[in-house]
């Protein structure tokens, strides 16, 4: 189940995603356009915020952000550090590239090793009352097993970019995960994550695990 508090977050998450993506390989000279979808995972220790944005860019391109918010920096991952946030009910948050983040890995791996759909959204009202946030689009892995590998660390992180698009390959452990960053990119074979988008019926290839 994911929590989202009535709050203001400076800079937004589009102001971050701005600021960041001009650094990135898979979208030099390319700028938002459009906010178009999110999903969540909960993680199991309830204390980092995980959640995948994509974006319509201003060449009609789709990308792929994984985020993860955290309370105070993670350790030996400030290459993944895009910037800090002050979240006006959480106070100061520190803002990573997920694929940088090993709850981020550990979360995708479990949802994809299982057959997960994405976390249920909830928006916390002033009252304390939870209101269902209808999701703008739906995800699942194509797995049927009980227990994910454990992930616990990331050892590599490596941007592949092509004339067939933009993927970033993680190493964490014992998976290899490889994440479209442009949607479309082909990801090869294995266990996947796939996603639908509002009432469309195209089926998108969001994220793959290579090895297991």
């Amino acid at each position: 189940m994911g929590i989202v508090h009535r709050a203001t977050l400076t800079p937004s998450k589009q102001e971050i995603v701005e600021r960041w993506l001009p650094s990135r390989s898979w979208a030099v000279g390319r700028t938002i356009a459009e906010k178009v979808a999110e999903y969540r995972y909960d993680d199991p220790e309830g204390e980092v915020g995980v959640e995948t944005i994509l974006w319509r860019l201003d060449d009609g391109s789709v990308v792929q952000t994984p985020l993860t918010y955290r309370a105070e920096p993670l350790a030996g991952a400030e290459e993944h550090l895009i910037t800090t946030t002050d979240h006006s009910v959480l106070g100061e948050r520190w803002v990573y590239d997920g694929c940088g983040d090993p709850v981020w890995a550990a979360t995708l791996t479990a949802a994809i090793v299982a057959g997960e759909r994405q976390s249920q959204m909830f928006l916390v009202g002033d009252d304390g009352e939870r209101i269902d946030v209808p999701a703008r689009m739906q995800v699942r892995g194509s797995g049927r097993e009980d227990a994910a590998p454990v992930v616990t660390a990331i050892d590599a992180v490596t941007d592949e970019v092509s004339a067939d698009g933009a993927a970033t390959v993680v190493t964490a452990g014992p998976v290899e995960i490889a994440v479209a960053r442009i949607v479309g990119t082909p990801l090869g074979d294995g266990p996947r994550l796939t996603g639908t988008i509002g009432g469309s019926e195209e089926t998108l290839d969001l994220a793959v695990l290579r090895s297991l």
